[in-house]
């Protein structure tokens, strides 16, 4: 279950990646021909850098010991990981909503004081944000809260 909402997570595949710029980081894939159909179709991106020049890094596998209580599974703890992240980011970030990349903007320039902030962004503009260096990333639709609801107007 994520948030409020009921649905079942399909079990994913957790690698960890690094462009040709070294940026590490982590992605998750339904299996290992959806990683590389994926990234043949140049889907997988570096957060940081933005290029397509993406590789494995090596990873040891997770080996559960014979505890007397059953090792909890891997979607469960994927569900809980993205609770916490979620609930994280909102206690800790002030919602912009579109606004985003004018306030991440205003903060990297100078002109408005530093605070974590999340909104959404076309695709195109967070790629804009990324090469004008302005430190915003993505955040997966499993770890993103879900936005404060608008009160509606009143005639």
């Amino acid at each position: 279950m994520i948030g409020r909402r009921q649905e079942r997570l399909p079990d994913v595949i957790r690698y960890s990646l690094a462009c040709v710029g070294e940026h590490e980081f982590e992605a998750w894939f339904s299996n290992s021909k959806a990683y590389d159909t994926q990234r043949k179709r140049k889907l997988v991106e570096c957060p940081v850098c933005g290029t397509h020049d993406v590789r494995k890094q090596i990873m040891a596998p997770a080996i559960h010991g014979s505890d007397k209580k059953p090792a909890e599974s891997a979607e469960a703890k994927f569900l809980k990981m993205a609770d916490e992240i979620r609930a994280k980011i909102a206690e800790t970030h002030d919602y912009v909503g579109e606004k985003f990349a004018d306030e991440a903007r205003s903060m990297f320039y100078g002109e408005a004081e530093e605070r974590p902030v999340w909104g959404e962004v076309t695709p195109d503009v967070a790629k804009d944000l990324i090469e004008e260096g302005v430190p915003a990333m993505p955040i997966p639709k499993p770890f993103a809260p879900d936005p404060p609801r608008r009160r509606a107007k009143m005639n």
